[in-house]
């Protein structure tokens, strides 16, 4: 075979070998700015572990989407002195608003418009109606989804995650936190705050409790969090709070 085929051949390989590379590098990088929109803002540390990649190969993908705007580096919240440590605390990496845009939404520029000329030509309090209207249908298909559970916000958790919410719950203090690392209709709320309002009043009434909504996507964080108030917690809670009265009543008789 002639010198020159055997280079073009080897050309060939070559080039195969450095497509699958960079078609390995992608998948990766992606499997990294999902593992945040899912589960929320997170350091090299958590990711590295999470995904079974060494932390130096997290970093480059880390670094990359940070470059590209997909990811941005924060420093972490310390809610205490007592929850610092020494040396310099990790960075934590949030999904942006253009890194969102860049998965799948349920909302288009069409919808947008439509609720603008509604709010502008027709009748400004039709947007509020419409909200109200999309939180009933919301409760409706929720309160189906999570009815005979006993853990009424994890499932409520798993049927926003099934709707495209990505969201999740941990325990914080007399109760929970529900956090949504997606909203498939973050820009339209971010115009018309009316839609993250209706939807708080629905989970309300599914969950038959009153909620509160500490942050929002639409207003420019990383993450829709509600708090949900647990009654079994705030009772035992109530009940230690009067023994130690007590105890010191009688101490001071």
């Amino acid at each position: 075979m002639p010198r020159s085929q055997v280079e073009r051949l080897c050309d060939l390989g070559n080039n195969n070998v450095v497509k699958n590379l960079l078609a390995d590098e992608t998948k990766t990088r992606e499997l990294v700015a999902r593992a945040i929109l899912e589960n929320g803002p997170a350091t090299a540390g958590d990711l590295a572990s999470r995904l079974e990649i060494t932390p130096a190969g997290v970093r480059r993908h880390l670094d990359a989407l940070v470059e590209e705007g997909v990811l941005e580096a924060r420093d972490p919240h310390v809610r205490s002195l007592s929850g610092r440590g020494r040396g310099r605390p990790a960075k934590v990496f949030v999904m942006t608003d253009s890194g969102r845009e860049q998965f799948e939404h349920s909302y288009d520029d069409l919808a947008l418009m439509a609720i603008r000329f509604m709010s502008a030509k027709v009748d400004p309090g039709m947007v509020e109606g419409f909200a109200k209207y999309r939180s009933m249908d919301l409760e409706r298909r929720a309160g189906t989804a999570i009815a005979e559970k006993s853990d009424r916000t994890t499932a409520l958790a798993k049927f926003l995650t099934n709707d495209g919410y990505a969201a999740s719950v941990h325990r914080q203090g007399i109760g929970h936190e529900l956090c949504q690392h997606h909203c498939p209709i973050a820009h339209v709320a971010a115009e018309f705050p009316q839609m993250c309002e209706a939807e708080t009043e629905a989970f309300a009434r599914v969950l038959g409790t009153h909620v509160q909504r500490l942050a929002t996507i639409a207003g420019g964080d990383g993450v829709c969090t509600t708090f949900i108030p647990n009654p079994h917690l705030i009772h035992e809670k109530k009940s230690k709070v009067n023994k130690r009265n007590e105890t010191r009543k009688v101490r001071t008789r």
